[in-house]
């Protein structure tokens, strides 16, 4: 039975991750027409629906492998496109996102995409936990583009907003490194 499910694509997680990809243009409709309220409810939603997919995979016991590719690649699409679009000056009024913030995200991102790949090439590791500090760095991005869609809202521009960039900048960082050190453990397991 349990691989029965692991095969299956229509599971409600799967929906709920498809509805998250599927809010991105919605989001970006939003953006592009100056709807900051509505613009900041859809991305409110579509986080939502990132701890709803895990959390009814685990209770109805719907895990299954396109599950585990498509959560990750729902929540890096829905993030990537959302710092990107809210780093556009014209768009995101009166907050924008600065981008030696963005920038450091990104490449944060790509950095552990591209060591991922690696150690799947040379050691054959397909599984790759989140960190604390990954997870940490996660939950910051989210915060400050919640933040910056809210306060766009209510057109306010509050000075904690640039302690904030500094402090996601940090986890980002930090995360990265961490990962590298991680990374550098799988490839050599037998260095102390």
């Amino acid at each position: 039975m349990p691989t029965q499910h692991k095969k299956r694509i229509f599971t409600v997680p799967n929906l709920i991750s498809m509805t998250r990809i599927l809010l991105i243009p919605v989001f970006f409709l939003m953006i592009l027409n100056q709807r900051a309220f509505e613009a900041f409810v859809v991305f409110l939603l579509a986080i939502s629906t990132d701890v709803l997919d895990g959390f009814t995979a685990r209770l109805w016991h719907q895990k299954t492998k396109l599950g585990a590719y498509l959560d990750p690649t729902a929540d890096k699409l829905l993030m990537t496109c959302s710092i990107i679009i809210l780093s556009i000056p014209s768009l995101s009024i009166p907050n924008t996102i600065p981008l030696w913030l963005t920038a450091t995200v990104i490449g944060r991102d790509l950095y552990i995409v591209t060591g991922a790949f690696i150690a799947y090439k040379l050691r054959g590791q397909t599984t790759f936990n989140a960190s604390f500090l990954g997870k940490a760095s996660t939950a910051c991005q989210m915060g400050v583009l919640l933040s910056v869609l809210y306060f766009n809202f209510i057109q306010s521009c509050p000075p904690f907003l640039e302690w904030f960039y500094i402090l996601t900048f940090t986890l980002a960082i930090l995360s990265g490194v961490h990962y590298t050190y991680i990374g550098y453990r799988m490839a050599f397991p037998e260095t102390k």
